[in-house]
Parts: C-alpha cells; structure tokens; sequence
C-alpha cells in the first residue's frame, strides 16, 4: 500500500501507516468495553488478528543467530529502517531489556562459553563478578517483500535494562537503559544511559554512552523533526519529561543542553491525577483535554551519580509524571507536530494516562485517561498510524492487546497475545512502505510481521 503526500505529511514520516482493522467473523474473545474489531482465534494459540490478516514469526530467543551468538531474550522496543545498501531488505533493531538480575538468556551462551568470540572493547560492562552485562541489541534483516526474516546479529552488548527508545531521522535507534546503577552498585561502570545503533552495523558497535542526554531511568524518546530537539521520558512513579537540544544537530554524541518540562503557575506540578493527592499543594484534578502552558527547566550535571536528577528537577519546579513509558511523533490535519507519550500508572485508577505536548504552542494535554481495564490496561510503547490513531502496546495484568486510540477517544482492539504465557506486547513499528507491521512479545522472545489488508481502512 502506498500513502498519498498528505497521509506521510500528518505524520511527519513515511515509516508510519494507518493501522486500524475492519474485520468479520467470530471474536476470539468477548468484550463489551471497547467498540473494537472482531479477532478471529489464532489455531496456533499465538496471535488473534482480526479476518484477512496475518503473521509471520520469526525465530524465538534462545536460537544461534546468523553471527554465531545467540538470540538474546526479553525482546522490547524496536524500530525498522529501509536497508542503507539493499532496497530489497529493511531493518529491524531491537531491544533486549535484561536486567542486572536476569542472568539467563544472553547472546554468549552457558557460563559466557562465547565470550571470548567478541572483542572486549564492544563490551559495555561487565558484573562485579566479571561477568558480562547481557542487554543490548540486535539487527534483523527482513526481506522488504514479504516481511520474511533473513538474518540477525548482536549490534549492542554489555548494557543494562534496554526498554524501549526511538529512531533518529538520520537512521539509527536510540537505544535507552531503564536500569540506573552506578560503579560499585554490582557493576563496574555507570548505567542509566543511551546509546545509539546504526541500522547500518555489520556487528557489534562500540558501546558509547551518550551522557549528554543524562542519566536516569530512560524509556523512550521522540525526535522532533522541525528543529532537532529530542524528548525522552523516565520510567519512575515520579519521573519527569525531558527534552534534550543537541549542540549539533543530527550529532547527538557531540553533546547538548538538558532540560525538564514545568507547569506554568503550577510549580511541581504533580500529573499522576491521583485523587488522594488533590488536597497538596502540588496535586489537582486534571480533566481530559485540558491544555497546560509548559516552560522547560534547565538541568545541571545531568551524569551525576550521587544525586538523582528528578529530584534534581522537581526541586526546580519540574513537573511529575506516573512512569512515563512510550513515545510517537505525529502531525495533525493541519500539518502541527504533536509528541504523545504514555504515563503506564497514571490516572485515578491507575491504568494509565496518554498525554500530548505541542512544541508549537508550548502546551500539554491529558488526551485519555483510562478507567477500565478492559478498556486500556498499563500502556506501554506507543506507535503513531498514518490517520492520527495511536497504536499502543499493553503491558497489564490480564490479556495482553495491541490497542487503537482514535482522536475521538475510542478505544478499538487491534490483537490479542493468544500464547499462554501472555506476556507484555512491545516494539510496534512498521515498514517505511507501510506494508508491514513488526511486534514483539517479550517472552518467550516473539517477533511477528503483520500483513493483511491495509488498503481497506479506510485510509
């Protein structure tokens, strides 16, 4: 399927598409919260779509990849490019959020049997054991036709906790460690940084921390394409919403200013919407649809290790967010830019909140907040579609949903993780043709390319 200028225009890049699903048949699950599409049962218990649609998966964690190591588990964020030199293939990088306390599952194999294999300069980090840290990622190419797998290598080792992040314009993924330890705290060097991976490497690249960017707990970031400037949120009950402005623009490595989003005439404004809270000082009741004039509060020695930077930016009027998780670019009708990000336990019931800042306007909104599980469970990573519906990816605790939120605040089912482990769904993205959708289940290290009737969404 091809987009029309207008349709890449609202969405301020090509490798966004419409995703909605109109379907028929039977509904492999009985829901009466959202007005979504029937999803026809999966008979191999993996994955419900809805009729017309379908999937590909690619080989599981824990199998030999094409370099030799071995597929790391815990799949999470992603993001596909077009292939720099072959534009029969694309690119997919992706995360593998292996935290200091998951030992199993890494790329080197039993006791690390295969370490010796990569050169110990691509390496991170290793434990206070001397073993190696195994979060990282790894690029899979994919055949741009069918959205089959060909190959993958590790591109990223010796990192802790890869969640989620974002693709530079330039073609490389941002790759953000949730995990913030410091030197001594079980590992040799500090963590709680990002670093970038080139859709382009061969292999292992080196492992450069982009410190400039601060070090925190970071999720997901967002670039904006009119002026360079890069938004990233924090995985905390307390974090905060960050945007970076590189002194370089295009050259994140080359350093920059950090900063932290405040309310105006609200000071530490805290977002969580908690109703406990309305009576502090610092908490009120926030509607739906409320705009709030933002500034931004500049941030010091943002790599520090002793003190913790949003403590750091609350003390400087900074305003609070409930684990700010993932991150869209998106433009509207009328051409303006909008950065959504998800808040996964924010709101009144704690199911999650989805905000929207306008840098055009310097203003923040609460676009839904959700009441009902069966409606909205813990949003996680988030996807902008070519119409304006956010694709966002469920990390709750019942069924897992791929789920639509359309810019009337409906809520539609786009897929159900029918696998019995139902585990969290992760990494949404999609091909720059907009043909193809890729997911991940986190475990048990599931990747899917989804195809299917695109042209008939109504685009």
């Amino acid at each position: 399927m091809t987009f029309t200028r207008r349709q890449i225009l609202r969405n301020g890049s090509a490798a966004t598409i419409a995703f909605a699903a109109l379907g028929c048949g039977q509904p492999a699950h009985s829901r009466t919260a959202n007005a979504g599409f029937p999803l026809v049962p999966d008979p191999a218990g993996l994955l419900d779509l809805p009729r017309g649609f379908s999937y590909r998966l690619f080989p599981t964690a824990g199998e030999p990849m094409s370099d030799g190591f071995m597929r790391p588990g815990h799949f999470d964020g992603m993001a596909c490019f077009a292939h720099p030199a072959d534009a029969s293939k694309l690119v997919l990088v992706r995360n593998h959020e292996k935290f200091l306390s998951i030992t199993e599952g890494g790329p080197f194999g039993e006791e690390h049997a295969m370490l010796d294999r990569l050169e110990r300069s691509k390496l991170y980090d290793t434990t206070a054991s001397g073993a190696p840290c195994i979060g990282g990622t790894t690029n899979v190419i994919v055949d741009a036709a069918t959205g089959a797998f060909e190959s993958d290598h590790l591109s990223l080792v010796g990192t802790i906790g890869n969640c989620a992040g974002g693709a530079s314009p330039w073609g490389s993924w941002i790759s953000c460690e949730e995990q913030q330890l410091k030197a001594g705290e079980g590992v040799n060097k500090d963590h709680g940084f990002v670093f970038e991976v080139p859709a382009a490497a061969t292999g292992v690249v080196d492992p450069v921390p982009l410190k400039a960017m601060g070090r925190f707990g970071h999720e997901a970031v967002s670039f904006d394409p009119d002026d360079g400037i890069v938004y990233q949120t924090e995985d905390n009950y307390q974090g905060l919403f960050y945007r970076f402005i590189p002194s370089t623009p295009g050259k994140l490595a080359d350093g920059g200013r950090l900063q932290a989003l405040a309310f105006e005439g609200w000071e530490k404004a805290d977002t969580r919407n908690f109703a406990s809270d309305w009576a502090l000082p610092t908490a009120r009741s926030i509607a739906q649809g409320q705009p709030f004039k933002v500034r931004w509060v500049d941030l010091e020695d943002v790599e520090a290790q002793e003190e913790l930077l949003r403590i750091r930016g609350q003390a400087g009027g900074a305003a609070i967010f409930c684990r700010g998780e993932g991150m869209a670019y998106g433009r509207d009708e009328a051409g303006i830019g909008h950065h959504y990000f998800n808040c996964t336990e924010g709101g009144r019931n704690r199911l999650g909140q989805v905000w929207r800042y306008t840098p055009s306007t310097s203003e923040l909104t609460l676009i839904y907040e959700s009441t009902d599980a069966d409606r909205l469970d813990l949003c996680d990573n988030l996807a902008m579609t070519a119409w304006g519906d956010l694709l966002i990816c469920e990390d709750g605790w019942g069924d897992q949903y791929l789920r639509l939120l359309t810019p009337a605040g409906e809520i539609r089912d786009f897929a159900r993780n029918a696998h019995e482990g139902r585990f969290e769904f992760c990494g949404a993205c999609f091909s720059p043709d907009g043909r193809i959708m890729f997911v991940n289940v986190q475990q048990p290290g599931h990747t899917y390319a989804i195809t299917g009737p695109w042209e008939s969404l109504g685009v």
